[in-house]
Protein backbone atom coordinates (compact mmCIF):
# COMPACT_ATOMS: atom_id res chain seq x y z
CA UNK A 1 0.00 0.00 0.00
CA UNK A 2 1.82 3.16 -1.31
CA UNK A 3 2.05 6.59 0.23
CA UNK A 4 1.03 8.00 -3.02
CA UNK A 5 -2.82 6.28 -2.58
CA UNK A 6 -2.83 6.83 1.13
CA UNK A 7 -2.47 10.39 0.37
CA UNK A 8 -4.89 10.74 -2.89
CA UNK A 9 -7.57 12.31 -0.74
CA UNK A 10 -10.35 9.65 -1.04
CA UNK A 11 -11.82 8.82 1.97
CA UNK A 12 -11.20 5.05 3.04
CA UNK A 13 -14.05 2.77 2.76
CA UNK A 14 -12.08 -0.34 3.76
CA UNK A 15 -11.25 -1.33 7.15
CA UNK A 16 -7.62 -1.96 7.04
CA UNK A 17 -6.59 1.69 5.24
CA UNK A 18 -8.84 3.08 7.87
CA UNK A 19 -7.10 2.09 10.72
CA UNK A 20 -3.50 2.51 8.82
CA UNK A 21 -4.36 6.17 8.58
CA UNK A 22 -5.33 6.26 12.39
CA UNK A 23 -1.85 4.37 13.39
CA UNK A 24 0.37 6.70 11.24
CA UNK A 25 -1.86 10.13 11.18
CA UNK A 26 -4.19 10.46 13.85
CA UNK A 27 -3.11 8.87 16.90
CA UNK A 28 0.84 10.69 16.87
CA UNK A 29 -1.40 13.85 15.52
CA UNK A 30 -3.73 13.86 18.79
CA UNK A 31 -0.82 12.97 21.10
CA UNK A 32 1.27 15.81 19.58
CA UNK A 33 -2.14 18.51 19.97
CA UNK A 34 -2.99 16.96 23.43
CA UNK A 35 0.89 17.31 24.83
CA UNK A 36 0.77 21.10 23.60
CA UNK A 37 -2.52 21.81 25.97
CA UNK A 38 -1.49 19.85 28.75
CA UNK A 39 1.78 21.75 29.40
CA UNK A 40 -0.63 24.79 28.97
CA UNK A 41 -3.07 23.79 31.60
CA UNK A 42 -0.20 22.95 33.84
CA UNK A 43 0.12 26.42 33.85
CA UNK A 44 -3.66 27.18 35.10
CA UNK A 45 -2.89 29.24 38.43
CA UNK A 46 -6.50 28.18 39.71
CA UNK A 47 -5.82 24.61 41.31
CA UNK A 48 -9.35 23.43 40.76
CA UNK A 49 -9.75 24.72 37.25
CA UNK A 50 -6.01 23.04 37.02
CA UNK A 51 -7.01 19.85 38.16
CA UNK A 52 -10.20 19.56 36.00
CA UNK A 53 -8.44 20.34 32.64
CA UNK A 54 -5.61 18.07 33.17
CA UNK A 55 -8.15 15.54 33.95
CA UNK A 56 -9.76 15.76 31.03
CA UNK A 57 -7.31 15.72 28.82
CA UNK A 58 -6.12 12.59 30.91
CA UNK A 59 -9.34 10.44 31.45
CA UNK A 60 -11.46 11.11 27.96
CA UNK A 61 -8.06 11.37 25.43
CA UNK A 62 -10.22 8.83 23.28
CA UNK A 63 -12.88 11.03 22.47
CA UNK A 64 -10.30 13.54 20.82
CA UNK A 65 -8.53 10.38 19.26
CA UNK A 66 -11.99 9.48 17.75
CA UNK A 67 -13.29 12.78 16.54
CA UNK A 68 -9.66 12.89 14.59
CA UNK A 69 -11.10 9.75 12.28
CA UNK A 70 -12.48 12.82 10.05
CA UNK A 71 -9.44 14.94 10.03
CA UNK A 72 -7.53 11.63 8.31
CA UNK A 73 -10.79 11.31 5.10
CA UNK A 74 -8.15 13.28 3.52
CA UNK A 75 -4.66 13.40 5.25
CA UNK A 76 -3.73 15.82 3.11
CA UNK A 77 -5.99 18.48 4.96
CA UNK A 78 -5.36 16.94 8.57
CA UNK A 79 -3.12 19.93 9.85
CA UNK A 80 -5.99 21.83 9.85
CA UNK A 81 -8.84 19.74 11.09
CA UNK A 82 -7.09 17.76 13.98
CA UNK A 83 -6.04 21.07 15.69
CA UNK A 84 -9.71 22.22 15.46
CA UNK A 85 -11.19 19.01 16.27
CA UNK A 86 -9.34 18.43 19.26
CA UNK A 87 -9.26 21.95 21.02
CA UNK A 88 -13.23 21.95 20.40
CA UNK A 89 -13.41 18.37 22.31
CA UNK A 90 -11.27 19.43 24.87
CA UNK A 91 -13.32 22.61 25.27
CA UNK A 92 -16.57 20.15 25.77
CA UNK A 93 -14.69 17.63 28.06
CA UNK A 94 -13.21 20.37 30.35
CA UNK A 95 -16.29 22.21 30.68
CA UNK A 96 -17.96 18.46 31.16
CA UNK A 97 -15.55 18.49 33.97
CA UNK A 98 -16.24 21.58 35.36
CA UNK A 99 -20.07 21.25 35.34
CA UNK A 100 -20.00 17.42 36.93
CA UNK A 101 -17.78 18.62 39.72
CA UNK A 102 -18.93 22.14 39.93
CA UNK A 103 -19.44 23.91 43.33
CA UNK A 104 -22.92 25.07 42.20
CA UNK A 105 -25.82 24.27 40.68
CA UNK A 106 -26.05 27.73 38.34
CA UNK A 107 -28.15 27.49 35.08
CA UNK A 108 -26.68 30.60 34.22
CA UNK A 109 -22.94 29.81 35.02
CA UNK A 110 -23.46 26.99 32.96
CA UNK A 111 -24.68 28.43 30.06
CA UNK A 112 -21.79 31.26 30.51
CA UNK A 113 -19.46 28.32 30.25
CA UNK A 114 -20.71 26.86 27.06
CA UNK A 115 -21.03 30.13 25.49
CA UNK A 116 -17.40 29.45 24.53
CA UNK A 117 -18.17 26.39 22.31
CA UNK A 118 -20.70 28.92 19.95
CA UNK A 119 -17.61 31.46 19.86
CA UNK A 120 -15.16 28.76 19.30
CA UNK A 121 -17.09 27.77 16.48
CA UNK A 122 -17.62 31.53 15.15
CA UNK A 123 -14.51 32.70 13.47
CA UNK A 124 -16.26 36.38 14.32
CA UNK A 125 -17.09 35.95 17.41
CA UNK A 126 -15.93 38.29 20.28
CA UNK A 127 -14.24 36.25 23.68
CA UNK A 128 -15.86 37.16 27.03
CA UNK A 129 -15.38 36.62 30.87
CA UNK A 130 -16.75 32.46 30.28
CA UNK A 131 -16.08 32.34 34.61
CA UNK A 132 -17.83 35.23 35.50
CA UNK A 133 -20.95 33.72 37.29
CA UNK A 134 -18.29 30.92 39.27
CA UNK A 135 -15.67 31.06 42.25
CA UNK A 136 -12.89 29.78 40.09
CA UNK A 137 -11.88 31.99 37.31
CA UNK A 138 -8.28 32.36 36.67
CA UNK A 139 -7.56 29.71 34.22
CA UNK A 140 -4.28 31.84 32.89
CA UNK A 141 -5.93 32.14 29.67
CA UNK A 142 -6.21 28.32 28.84
CA UNK A 143 -10.17 28.42 27.55
CA UNK A 144 -9.51 31.65 25.49
CA UNK A 145 -6.62 30.37 23.57
CA UNK A 146 -9.01 26.85 22.92
CA UNK A 147 -11.75 29.49 21.45
CA UNK A 148 -9.55 30.93 19.63
CA UNK A 149 -7.65 27.70 18.17
CA UNK A 150 -11.19 27.01 16.66
CA UNK A 151 -11.72 30.10 15.75
CA UNK A 152 -8.72 30.25 13.51
CA UNK A 153 -8.59 26.75 12.24
CA UNK A 154 -12.12 27.21 11.30
CA UNK A 155 -11.54 30.25 9.43
CA UNK A 156 -8.99 28.33 7.03
CA UNK A 157 -11.98 25.88 5.76
CA UNK A 158 -12.90 27.11 2.25
CA UNK A 159 -16.84 26.10 2.97
CA UNK A 160 -17.39 27.03 6.76
CA UNK A 161 -19.86 30.00 5.53
CA UNK A 162 -22.13 27.45 4.57
CA UNK A 163 -21.68 25.21 7.13
CA UNK A 164 -21.76 27.03 10.63
CA UNK A 165 -24.81 27.47 10.80
CA UNK A 166 -25.43 23.70 11.24
CA UNK A 167 -22.44 23.32 13.58
CA UNK A 168 -23.85 26.20 15.39
CA UNK A 169 -26.97 24.47 15.55
CA UNK A 170 -25.69 21.64 16.93
CA UNK A 171 -23.32 23.35 19.13
CA UNK A 172 -26.38 25.22 20.70
CA UNK A 173 -28.32 21.63 21.31
CA UNK A 174 -25.06 20.31 23.07
CA UNK A 175 -25.12 23.63 25.68
CA UNK A 176 -28.59 23.03 26.29
CA UNK A 177 -28.37 19.33 27.70
CA UNK A 178 -25.37 20.27 29.09
CA UNK A 179 -27.32 23.10 31.29
CA UNK A 180 -30.45 20.83 31.93
CA UNK A 181 -28.46 17.52 33.22
CA UNK A 182 -26.16 19.64 35.40
CA UNK A 183 -28.31 21.71 37.23
CA UNK A 184 -30.34 20.31 40.45
CA UNK A 185 -31.24 16.71 40.26
CA UNK A 186 -35.11 17.64 41.09
CA UNK A 187 -34.82 20.00 38.63
CA UNK A 188 -33.03 17.92 35.59
CA UNK A 189 -36.07 15.45 34.51
CA UNK A 190 -38.41 18.47 34.31
CA UNK A 191 -36.10 20.72 32.00
CA UNK A 192 -35.42 18.02 30.21
CA UNK A 193 -39.03 16.79 28.89
CA UNK A 194 -39.92 20.64 28.68
CA UNK A 195 -36.85 20.74 26.24
CA UNK A 196 -38.07 17.71 24.42
CA UNK A 197 -41.68 19.43 23.67
CA UNK A 198 -39.73 22.04 21.80
CA UNK A 199 -38.06 19.15 19.91
CA UNK A 200 -40.05 16.44 19.66
CA UNK A 201 -42.57 17.26 16.11
CA UNK A 202 -39.21 17.04 14.17
CA UNK A 203 -37.74 13.54 15.63
CA UNK A 204 -41.16 11.32 16.41
CA UNK A 205 -39.18 8.58 16.17
CA UNK A 206 -37.16 8.71 19.28
CA UNK A 207 -38.04 9.15 23.03
CA UNK A 208 -37.19 12.02 24.86
CA UNK A 209 -34.10 10.42 26.51
CA UNK A 210 -33.19 9.41 22.62
CA UNK A 211 -32.87 12.96 21.28
CA UNK A 212 -31.02 14.23 24.97
CA UNK A 213 -28.57 11.49 24.33
CA UNK A 214 -27.90 12.87 20.48
CA UNK A 215 -27.77 16.22 21.25
CA UNK A 216 -24.67 15.31 23.46
CA UNK A 217 -22.68 13.88 20.57
CA UNK A 218 -19.82 16.37 19.13
CA UNK A 219 -19.46 14.02 16.01
CA UNK A 220 -22.36 15.79 13.83
CA UNK A 221 -20.02 18.55 14.37
CA UNK A 222 -16.83 17.21 13.35
CA UNK A 223 -18.30 15.64 9.73
CA UNK A 224 -19.55 19.23 9.40
CA UNK A 225 -15.80 20.01 9.55
CA UNK A 226 -14.60 17.91 7.38
CA UNK A 227 -17.25 18.84 4.64
CA UNK A 228 -16.33 22.38 4.77
CA UNK A 229 -13.48 21.52 2.96
CA UNK A 230 -14.64 21.72 0.02
CA UNK A 231 -15.27 25.13 -1.31
CA UNK A 232 -18.38 24.02 -3.42
CA UNK A 233 -20.23 23.49 -0.32
CA UNK A 234 -23.56 25.02 -0.22
CA UNK A 235 -26.08 25.77 2.56
CA UNK A 236 -28.35 23.06 1.73
CA UNK A 237 -26.09 20.40 1.22
CA UNK A 238 -24.52 21.02 5.03
CA UNK A 239 -27.66 20.84 6.29
CA UNK A 240 -28.10 16.88 4.58
CA UNK A 241 -25.06 16.18 6.24
CA UNK A 242 -25.97 17.38 9.62
CA UNK A 243 -29.69 15.35 8.76
CA UNK A 244 -27.42 12.22 8.24
CA UNK A 245 -25.58 12.35 11.64
CA UNK A 246 -28.18 14.10 13.68
CA UNK A 247 -29.94 12.15 15.54
CA UNK A 248 -29.48 8.66 14.96
CA UNK A 249 -25.55 8.35 14.07
CA UNK A 250 -25.30 10.76 17.18
CA UNK A 251 -27.92 9.24 19.36
CA UNK A 252 -25.95 5.94 18.79
CA UNK A 253 -22.79 7.35 19.92
CA UNK A 254 -24.09 9.19 23.33
CA UNK A 255 -26.54 5.89 23.95
CA UNK A 256 -23.30 3.21 23.80
CA UNK A 257 -21.19 5.76 25.93
CA UNK A 258 -24.20 5.73 28.62
CA UNK A 259 -25.11 1.84 28.20
CA UNK A 260 -21.76 1.03 29.39
CA UNK A 261 -21.16 3.71 32.16
CA UNK A 262 -24.98 2.54 34.17
CA UNK A 263 -23.19 1.14 37.22
CA UNK A 264 -20.71 4.21 37.98
CA UNK A 265 -23.39 6.51 37.22
CA UNK A 266 -26.14 4.44 39.80
CA UNK A 267 -23.10 4.84 42.17
CA UNK A 268 -22.31 8.26 41.65
CA UNK A 269 -26.17 9.21 41.35
CA UNK A 270 -25.81 10.71 38.51
CA UNK A 271 -28.61 10.88 35.15
CA UNK A 272 -28.14 7.90 32.71
CA UNK A 273 -30.43 8.04 29.51
CA UNK A 274 -30.36 4.41 29.39
CA UNK A 275 -31.88 3.89 32.92
CA UNK A 276 -35.05 5.45 31.18
CA UNK A 277 -35.50 1.65 29.15
CA UNK A 278 -37.56 -0.85 30.79
CA UNK A 279 -35.01 -3.14 30.66
CA UNK A 280 -32.10 -4.66 28.57
CA UNK A 281 -34.66 -6.52 26.17
CA UNK A 282 -35.80 -2.62 25.39
CA UNK A 283 -32.71 -0.64 25.67
CA UNK A 284 -31.35 -3.48 22.76
CA UNK A 285 -34.18 -3.01 20.69
CA UNK A 286 -34.54 0.44 20.62
CA UNK A 287 -30.41 0.67 19.91
CA UNK A 288 -30.56 -1.76 17.71
CA UNK A 289 -33.47 0.46 15.52
CA UNK A 290 -31.16 3.81 15.73
CA UNK A 291 -28.22 1.78 14.84
CA UNK A 292 -30.51 0.40 11.33
CA UNK A 293 -31.76 4.22 11.24
CA UNK A 294 -27.83 5.22 11.35
CA UNK A 295 -26.67 3.42 8.91
CA UNK A 296 -30.03 4.24 6.38
CA UNK A 297 -28.77 7.86 7.37
CA UNK A 298 -25.38 7.47 6.35
CA UNK A 299 -26.34 6.30 2.64
CA UNK A 300 -27.23 9.98 1.73
CA UNK A 301 -23.58 10.89 1.88
CA UNK A 302 -20.68 11.04 -0.23
CA UNK A 303 -18.63 8.38 0.26
CA UNK A 304 -20.96 6.40 2.62
CA UNK A 305 -18.62 3.34 3.09
CA UNK A 306 -16.02 5.69 5.37
CA UNK A 307 -19.78 6.56 7.48
CA UNK A 308 -20.60 3.28 7.74
CA UNK A 309 -17.27 2.42 9.08
CA UNK A 310 -18.02 5.34 11.67
CA UNK A 311 -21.39 3.54 13.02
CA UNK A 312 -19.49 0.52 13.09
CA UNK A 313 -15.98 1.57 14.60
CA UNK A 314 -18.42 2.94 17.58
CA UNK A 315 -20.21 -0.28 18.22
CA UNK A 316 -16.37 -2.18 18.65
CA UNK A 317 -15.21 1.00 20.74
CA UNK A 318 -17.80 1.19 23.30
CA UNK A 319 -18.71 -2.80 23.65
CA UNK A 320 -15.18 -3.84 23.68
CA UNK A 321 -14.65 -1.16 26.75
CA UNK A 322 -13.37 -3.48 29.99
CA UNK A 323 -16.74 -1.79 31.97
CA UNK A 324 -19.07 -4.28 29.65
CA UNK A 325 -17.52 -7.37 31.24
CA UNK A 326 -18.63 -6.43 34.89
CA UNK A 327 -22.35 -5.65 34.68
CA UNK A 328 -24.51 -8.25 33.27
CA UNK A 329 -27.42 -6.58 31.93
CA UNK A 330 -24.87 -4.61 29.82
CA UNK A 331 -23.25 -7.54 28.33
CA UNK A 332 -26.78 -8.96 27.62
CA UNK A 333 -27.38 -5.98 25.47
CA UNK A 334 -23.59 -6.00 23.90
CA UNK A 335 -24.40 -9.53 22.84
CA UNK A 336 -27.62 -8.86 21.12
CA UNK A 337 -26.32 -5.64 19.16
CA UNK A 338 -23.21 -7.78 18.57
CA UNK A 339 -25.34 -10.16 16.67
CA UNK A 340 -26.82 -7.84 14.46
CA UNK A 341 -23.56 -6.01 13.14
CA UNK A 342 -21.79 -6.97 10.20
CA UNK A 343 -18.29 -9.12 10.15
CA UNK A 344 -16.39 -5.53 9.86
CA UNK A 345 -17.37 -4.36 13.71
CA UNK A 346 -15.00 -7.31 14.57
CA UNK A 347 -12.48 -5.58 12.64
CA UNK A 348 -12.73 -2.50 14.57
CA UNK A 349 -13.36 -4.49 18.48
CA UNK A 350 -10.29 -6.12 17.97
CA UNK A 351 -8.18 -2.42 17.07
CA UNK A 352 -10.65 -0.67 19.42
CA UNK A 353 -8.83 -3.10 22.22
CA UNK A 354 -5.38 -2.19 21.19
CA UNK A 355 -5.81 1.30 20.84
CA UNK A 356 -7.18 1.50 24.36
CA UNK A 357 -3.90 -0.45 25.69
CA UNK A 358 -1.99 2.55 23.76
CA UNK A 359 -3.35 5.04 25.29
CA UNK A 360 -3.65 3.14 29.42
Amino acid sequence: MSERTLTAGKAPAEPLRLMYRVYKYALPDVSAELESLRQRAERIPDPELRTQALSSMKEKRFHCQGGSVYAIADPASRKVLIPLIVALQTISDYLDNLCDRSTSLDADDFRLLHRSMLDAVDPDAELTDYYALRTERDDGGYLHHLVRTCQRQAAMLPGYSAAQPEVSRLVGLYGDLQVYKHIAKDLREEKLLAWWELHRREYPELRWNEFAAATGSTLGMFTLFAAALDPALTPERAAEVRRAYFPHVCGLHILLDYLIDQEEDREGGDLNFCNYYSGTAEAAQRIGEIVQRAREDIRRLPEPGFHRMIVEGLLALYLSDPKVSGQQDVRSVSRKLMRRSPLTRLFFFMNSVVIRRIRA
